[in-house]
């Protein structure tokens, strides 16, 4: 199979410093329609590995996502999300990115180079084989995450990736892969644009479908989010209230009784 960075091609547009502001601006967007069509290709790729993630979570096992760069931060964003979402442990879903938490805001020179850090970052947590790894590379060809997959591979821990290239040696070395062909970036290989958004989307449907495979959501409300700020309880005492068909004031003392939104449904009805 011929692997071919499309990633990497040239963009469709030329002289863009020579453009525009407007023209800029709807040729991006033009680019980005293109996305969440690339997606929809993938579903059925998606859907085999959103079996395999709930398959793990059910039975106490983890999901780690491992990246570099953009594609590390936005597992770490998508793992973050899922405590005040869901109501989830923080360990549940836990994003690692080459060259560490500093990594999050600052560029860590060659750290997606290593071919060891990867597995090892994994360690820090006592990954077992209960767990399953995706690892998150819009090239497909980074060492970190493609030695930590093949390690974990070794170790009979199921192993996921989402790429936007075709046959790369991530796709190859994941037993689950997700290809997402975006083609060209506006700006050459600049993979924080459609790439990124295309990642973005997937880790999306990855955490948003697990979650409620695993009931927590309810109907189609977050009935398991945290309530840790104002905007979030006005949201969870108007849940109370649609659900059970009760006024503000005793929806307002069931939420301030049982800090859940979950909690005070099942309170209420006991």
């Amino acid at each position: 199979m011929t692997f071919e960075k499309t990633t990497e091609k040239d963009s469709n547009y030329n002289h863009l410093e020579k453009m525009a502001t407007l023209e800029i601006l709807k040729n991006i967007n033009k680019e980005d329609q293109s996305v969440p069509l690339a997606v929809e290709k993938a579903i059925p790729q998606i859907e085999k590995l959103v079996q395999q993630i709930v398959l793990k979570l059910k039975n106490n096992g983890r999901l780690f996502y491992i990246g570099a760069g953009t594609s590390g931060r936005l597992g770490i964003v998508d793992a973050s999300e899922c405590p005040p979402t869901f109501g989830v442990s923080p360990n549940m879903v836990i994003g690692l990115i080459a060259g560490g938490d500093k990594a999050i805001r600052d560029a860590v020179e060659f750290a997606e180079d290593s071919k060891d850090q990867g597995w090892k970052d994994l360690q820090k947590h006592n990954i077992t084989n209960k767990d399953i790894v995706i690892g998150i590379a819009a090239s497909g060809t980074t060492p970190y995450v493609i030695e930590a997959l093949n390690i974990c591979n070794k170790n009979n821990i199921i192993t996921g990736c989402i790429t936007c290239n075709k046959n790369s040696p991530l796709s190859n070395v994941a037993k689950y892969p997700i290809e997402v062909i975006v083609g060209p970036e506006f700006v050459t290989g600049s993979s924080r644009m459609k790439a990124g958004t295309a990642q973005k989307l997937v880790l999306n449907m990855l955490s948003t479908t697990t979650m409620i495979k695993l009931k927590r959501v309810k109907g189609n409300k977050m009935v398991d989010m945290q309530l840790s700020n104002n905007k979030l309880v006005n949201r969870g005492i108007t849940m109370v209230m649609q659900e059970l068909k009760i006024d503000k004031e005793t929806a307002q003392k069931l939420l301030e009784k049982n800090k859940s939104v979950r909690a005070s449904i099942n309170d209420y009805l006991k």
